[in-house]
């Protein structure tokens, strides 16, 4: 074999390495790709699922251990009544990530979910201060929801980034709930803890955050918040059960 030929061959071996190294970089590349889009389509189904009730909000990214099928019947009756957008109420920063369940009290006794709701909203004007709450369950166990569970409530001070608050009325100034407000009480909260995957070990009252006397009665009476949290684990694992 002449060198002109050997030269050829040489050529023509080392353009078909060349080749090969270029399908086999593309070849990678498309794999790459597809479990990307993959991925994606996975997150955007696993997001509508999470999402499962139209009216509350639960588009933020929850605990990677959080259940995914929750069914409508696990939702407590709400009466949705979103606060407009505005920065003294509802400042429509997304909440990222829920790691914990806040129980508040209104400190106004007499007062109901809508007024209390009302007063919120009415911040957008006066101006007075900047407060709000997720939810405000009344005398009569009435639920309003005031903030979609994706966005920040001015309830919890530094936890405002990564709780649900919940505030509840009382009939006076005792601070103890009514039987009613306590009852949705439980319920929303164990909803809540089932969508989040959260137990009763990871339900706040405002001052284990801050020191305020908050919930009044459950900081002044130490063995009736156990109670509560016990409540809570019990009617959790008996839905669970179900």
């Amino acid at each position: 074999m002449d060198e002109y030929t050997l030269r050829q061959r040489r050529l023509r071996e080392r353009k078909k390495r060349e080749r090969r190294v270029v399908y086999c970089t593309l070849a990678v590349s498309l794999l790459f790709f597809s479990v990307f889009v993959g991925s994606l389509i996975l997150r955007h189904h696993r997001a509508r699922v999470i999402m499962g009730s139209e009216h509350v909000q639960l588009s933020a990214p929850v605990r990677a251990d959080q259940p995914l099928e929750v069914t409508q019947m696990d939702r407590p009756p709400l009466d949705v009544q979103l606060l407009t957008v505005n920065e003294y109420s509802r400042p429509g920063i997304p909440l990222e990530q829920v790691t914990g369940i806040v129980v508040h009290y209104t400190a106004n006794p007499g007062t109901s979910a809508q007024d209390n709701r009302d007063y919120f909203e009415g911040l957008k004007d006066s101006h007075a201060t900047k407060a709000s709450s997720h939810f405000i369950i009344g005398l009569d166990g009435e639920i309003i929801q005031c903030i979609p569970c994706s966005e920040w409530a001015y309830a919890s001070n530094e936890r405002n980034e990564d709780t649900i608050s919940i505030e509840c009325c009382i009939p006076d100034e005792s601070g103890e709930f009514t039987q009613q407000t306590y009852d949705s009480l439980v319920e929303l909260v164990s909803w809540l803890c089932f969508r989040y995957g959260l137990t009763e070990e990871d339900l706040l009252r405002h001052y284990d955050i801050t020191g305020k006397n908050c919930p009044k009665y459950y900081v002044e009476h130490e063995d009736a918040w156990e109670s509560f949290l016990e409540d809570v684990k019990i009617y959790m694992e008996k839905r669970a059960n179900e």
